[in-house]
This record gives structure tokens, sequence and C-alpha cells, in this order.
């Protein structure tokens, strides 16, 4: 297994919660149904919105394409039993994964008062 890429990003959470307050139908448009039942748990929290939002933007980096041919909602993040945030990837993003030869990516998010990060690291055959 090699890595196939790396990919960072950081958002300021007071942004995302004043999307949110503006527009809360925003989540409906860049998150999964079982995304938004994981936001339902935990009340909305601007901080895991800001987290997971990070988390897929770092996830398209991780691969060098930014969101070409596929959604937003095909690149979800969930949580393990551990509460551990991990990709899984739905439709045209799973295929387009499986084009590449990308086995997997790793996903990690932390958060302060200010802001929420997350890292991606693809690996591939």
């Amino acid at each position: 297994m090699n890595i196939y890429g790396i990919g960072n990003d950081i958002i300021e959470i007071e942004r995302v919660r004043n999307s949110l307050n503006r527009n809360i139908k925003l989540i409906e448009k860049m998150f999964s149904k079982d995304e938004v039942m994981m936001f339902s748990d935990k009340n909305y929290k601007a901080e895991s919105i800001a987290g997971n939002f990070a988390a897929k933007e770092a996830v398209v980096k991780s691969i060098g394409t930014g969101l070409r041919g596929f959604s937003l909602k095909e690149v979800q993040i969930l949580r393990d039993d551990l509460n551990k945030p991990v990709l899984v990837p739905t439709g045209r993003f799973k295929l387009f994964l499986d084009e590449l030869g990308v086995l997997e990516i790793k996903v990690t998010i932390a958060h302060c008062k200010t802001y929420a990060t997350a890292t991606a690291i693809a690996i591939s055959k």
C-alpha cells in the first residue's frame, strides 16, 4: 500500500454557525441523510458540522481533484463505534476512488473554540 495523497482543511466555526442561522437548509444540500441524523444526535453543534465540512474538503484535496464529477453528499463522514470519523464514500465518488485505485481514506478532525480542522490521507494499492 502507498500514500496516494494528503489533504488538510481549516474553517472558522462562527462562519458555519452564521451560515446555518441564515439558512438551515444548507445542511441538507451539503450532507447526506446519515450525516444529518448524526448532527441531530449532537444537537446540531456548529463545531461538529464545521469539522465534518472540513473533513469533506480534506478528503477531496487528498485525491487532488476537488469536487469534480460528484457531490459533497457522496463524501460522507460518519463515526465508528468509538466516535472516530470514517469516510463512507457513495455513488460516483465511490466509483471514482475505485478507478484511482484508492482503497481507503483515513480522516481526523479537531476543533477549538474558533476553528475546525481536518486531515485526510488517501491510501492506494
